[in-house]
């Protein structure tokens, strides 16, 4: 399966409202659930995951968090995008450092080796300011899907 492919438009939620990661955390593994992405085990692995390895990231025109668990958790390939209604509070790969965020990427990844791959095509879209310009006023789902597959062919292409 490609990058391409992780993208789907049942997994894209411009409007999340949660009050914490906590609760965020336990609405995505609900839903991936319920399709079948992942398995019992992914909440708490996307939890204690998360309070080892943050993942938040100040880019320079937006900030995100890429929450993802350990592999056995995950059923199907899939990367989930997520906006809140409201900036929750998270902390910043690296430094634990408090940040908040609204844009949030659930990255299901089944294959360790293609970890560093799919981070590094996500952070050439997220340094690319007409992309971000464009996430930050896209609202519709469809439109949503749209971006991603349009950028992610120009990512792969050079």
């Amino acid at each position: 399966m490609n990058t391409q492919q992780m993208f789907q438009p049942e997994l894209i939620d411009l409007k999340v409202t949660v009050q914490d990661e906590e609760e965020l955390f336990e609405l995505i593994a609900k839903r991936l659930k319920q399709v079948g992405y992942v398995n019992d085990g992914y909440l708490e692995g996307i939890k204690s995951r998360e309070k080892v390895f943050p993942t938040g990231l100040i880019t320079e025109y937006l900030n995100i968090a890429l929450p993802h668990s350990d592999t056995k958790y995950i059923e199907r390939p899939f990367i989930y995008i997520i906006r809140t209604t409201k900036p929750i509070k998270v902390k910043q790969m690296g430094d634990n450092q408090e940040m908040e965020v609204r844009d949030l990427f659930f990255l299901g990844i089944k294959e360790p080796s293609k970890q560093v791959g799919l981070l590094q095509e996500l952070m050439v879209l997220f340094q690319n300011e007409a992309f971000v310009s464009e996430l930050q006023m896209t609202t519709e789902i469809e439109d949503m899907f749209k971006l991603f597959m349009n950028q992610w062919e120009e990512v792969k292409n050079g």
